[in-house]
């Protein structure tokens, strides 16, 4: 397991040294709560950043508002440049609930605007829980709620390695049951591909996406490509895994209708 690995140019001063070792004890302890005084600026962030390098556990910061969130996923990540430190907060830049107004006989319909590069984000802190422990989730209270069962999204997972046996379609059948959607001419995130026995997904949660060779029924090779160059990036010997589209998958218990075309 890689360890966390604090990185900043200060030392603990004044009273972080002994609030680090009080904390770090707690922590080992047991203790359900402990608090943390400070004023804006005694260097709160930098204390707690050095009981997590010394603790060495998987980590999730709450802030009450997604401002708070968003300072603090840059402050962590800047003491955690090597470990996975994420972000998850909603995707929402606006949401209006469905409402019904008695008074006037007024239906207002439902309707929102998400980020995409948010969502990204999101998608991101969920595989880098599966995949890792040394990962900092910041994370604002209210968008940890209602995001569905961990062992459904887990059940939903796609293996794919090198020599492995799998048929063309089923393969895209597998695609289709995490939601991505099949899309020939504009490559995006959340959407796959096929050119004969060569199939590349752009998985929704990363930057790069996958170039998958068949030759008849076997894994010829797989690749991490630029998925706007299509230029080879790294060649993959091991395994590699791809994640649902979207969390929501995991709401519904991961039932979902196969509907697309694979041909």
């Amino acid at each position: 397991m890689k360890e966390f690995k604090l990185v900043s140019e200060y030392s603990p001063q004044g009273d972080q040294p002994e609030a680090i070792e009080a904390l770090t004890k707690g922590i080992e302890a047991g203790e359900r709560d402990q608090v943390l005084l400070g004023i804006t600026g005694s260097g709160k962030t930098f204390t707690v950043a050095s009981v997590i390098a010394r603790v060495n556990r998987p980590t999730l910061v709450m802030a009450h508002n997604k401002t708070l969130a968003a300072q603090l996923f840059q402050e962590f990540r800047g003491f955690f440049p090597e470990n996975a430190v994420e972000y998850f907060v909603s995707y929402y830049d606006y949401y209006q609930p469905e409402a019904y107004v008695a008074a006037t006989d007024t239906y207002i319909e439902k309707e929102a605007t998400i980020n995409e590069d948010i969502d990204r984000l999101r998608l991101s802190a969920t595989r880098s829980l599966f995949e890792r422990r040394d990962v900092v989730i910041v994370s604002s209270v209210s968008a940890i709620y209602g995001i569905g069962d961990p062992s459904s999204y887990y059940g939903m997972l796609v293996t794919l390695e090198k020599g492995q046996r799998i048929r063309r379609d089923d393969l895209l059948r597998k695609f289709v049951e995490l939601l991505y959607e099949r899309n020939d001419i504009e490559f995006g995130r959340g959407t796959f591909r096929v050119r004969g026995d060569i199939v590349e997904i752009y998985p929704s949660y990363q930057d790069q996406a996958y170039r998958i060779e068949l030759w008849g029924d076997e894994i010829d090779s797989i690749s991490t490509i630029d998925p706007l160059l299509g230029e080879t990036l790294k060649q993959h010997d091991e395994q590699i895994v791809i994640f649902p589209k979207t969390i929501e998958i995991s709401r519904n218990g991961g039932n979902v209708v196969f509907a697309q075309e694979l041909n």
